[in-house]
């Protein structure tokens, strides 16, 4: 800090990096837990991500060589324990956090690796039991994927040795765990299915921890087991043990033991079985031999006098000539009475027959049409006449008749219905049923004067 007691003054670089230097010697390796937020790996296979917690968070990048690493996929969300150093982002003036190893916390990166690339191959059908191929009963020849100097090949070949010893083994050797194990496993897998007449194959290794069976879970492997033209059995580990080998393979044994036991059977199970096929094909034959013997004796019987079998057969033969006319017969009678019905039907439903009944139920229907427009004109006159009646009744024509009359006062023309509408010296149009006449109003009265004053001319 003796640096900074006289007065110096630094450029934006010179500074941060002095800040840079700081940071890297005082935290070459921390280790950090929190929470993955922002995550970004572009083409260049980096990978950037923010690490946080409640409180704070810091800007981390992982670099291509280390990423590729990991065993698991980062994701945004995901609580991880990094290492890594401290430096500066000299562009930004931004310290940050170069990781080179992370591991979910809660759960080992292997178990995270394990559990994602299980989901991933089991969504793209991998597991299904629609591409499980049926294991053959009596292999000729068997391919064997595992380590040439392990227990497990061991375990094959006594096995082998003591159920089938006809049987053909054609070993591929190959690391079963380690970097580049998983790569020589896919490797033998392809050379086997290259190199043909092979029944079967055994893929397999025996137990141990996560991190001695990765090879078997890694996807290269998977997708070399899926893509096998040969079905595969895989023989990883112990009971308890399952590796994502297990669920692509054809079918699944507990131990290598197990799977040399699965795909041969034992020769004296074998033997057995052919010899108890083979005594029932004797005890078969000699019960269709008795029928036969049997069969023969009495047709030998029935045949020593031949005039009595023709004679059966000639009285079978009457009766059937017998049966045949008298069934002829019905069969004739039933066809010649069902062509006297179908006569009679067709003489009834002849054309001409339709046409004079269509033109009978026509002149009717015009028949009954004339009649009911008869009817429905007299209703209709009669209606006329009594409306016209009833009209002529309210007619002011017929009130004017009896001496009334109708009138206007001019010039609106309007209808004058009392005297107080009327003042001296008016012009009114007085209409009667016969013309029509001009006037002057001279006086006009009121209502009840009108009543009993005697009528004065207008």
């Amino acid at each position: 800090m003796q640096l900074f007691k006289e007065r110096r003054v630094l450029t934006v670089s010179a500074l941060t990096a002095l800040v840079r230097g700081l940071l890297e010697e005082n935290f070459e390796q921390v280790w950090v837990e929190g929470e993955i937020s922002n995550l970004a790996c572009p083409q260049s296979g980096h990978c950037y991500f923010t690490l946080k917690d409640a409180g704070a968070q810091i800007r981390c990048v992982m670099f291509r060589g280390a990423f590729r690493s990991l065993k698991f996929t980062p994701r945004d969300g995901m609580r991880i324990l990094t290492r890594g150093r401290i430096t500066l982002f000299e562009p930004r003036g931004e310290y940050q956090l170069v990781a080179d190893y992370l591991e979910p916390q809660g759960i080992g990166g292997l178990q995270m690796a394990f559990i994602q690339l299980k989901e991933k191959l089991a969504k793209e059908g991998l597991f299904s039991e629609l591409h499980k191929r049926e294991i053959p009963k009596l292999p000729r020849r068997i391919g064997v994927v595992t380590s040439p100097t392990g227990a497990a090949i061991r375990d094959i070949l006594t096995v082998l040795n003591r159920r089938f010893t006809n049987v053909e083994l054609l070993i591929s050797p190959v690391r079963v765990q380690g970097e580049g194990a998983a790569r020589e496993i896919a490797g033998a897998i392809d050379d086997l299915n290259r190199v043909g007449n092979i029944d079967v194959m055994i893929v397999g290794r025996g137990g141990g921890s996560l991190e001695d069976l990765w090879a078997f879970n890694e996807e290269v492997v998977a997708r070399a087991i899926h893509r096998s033209k040969i079905p595969v059995i895989s023989a990883v580990g112990h009971e308890i043990d399952f590796t994502i080998a297990d669920f692509v393979a054809d079918l699944r044994a507990a131990t290598p033991s197990a799977a040399a036991e699965l795909v041969v059977a034992s020769k004296k199970e074998l033997t057995a079985e052919v010899e108890a096929l083979t005594h029932r094909l004797h005890v078969s034959q000699q019960r269709r031999l008795e029928r036969s013997r049997a069969l023969v004796t009495a047709l030998s019987r029935a045949v020593t006098d031949p005039s009595r079998v023709l004679g059966h057969l000639a009285q079978r033969v009457d009766s059937l000539d017998a049966r045949l006319v008298r069934e002829a017969g019905l069969i004739l009678d039933d066809a010649s009475e069902r062509i006297v019905t179908l006569t009679a039907r067709l003489s009834r439903q002849t054309p001409a027959l339709t046409l004079q009944r269509s033109s009978e139920r026509l002149s009717n229907l015009s028949l009954r049409l004339d009649h009911a427009i008869a009817r429905r004109l007299a209703c209709a006159a009669e209606s006329v006449g009594l409306a016209t009646g009833t009209l002529n009744a309210v007619s002011p024509l017929a009130t004017l008749s009896r001496g009334y009359s109708i009138t206007r006062k001019l010039p609106a023309r309007s209808v004058v219905t009392s005297s107080r509408q009327l003042a001296p010296g008016d012009r009114v149009e007085l209409s009667f049923a016969a013309g029509s006449a001009l006037c002057t109003v001279e006086q006009s009265h009121g209502e009840s004067e009108s009543l009993t004053a005697p009528p004065r001319s207008v």
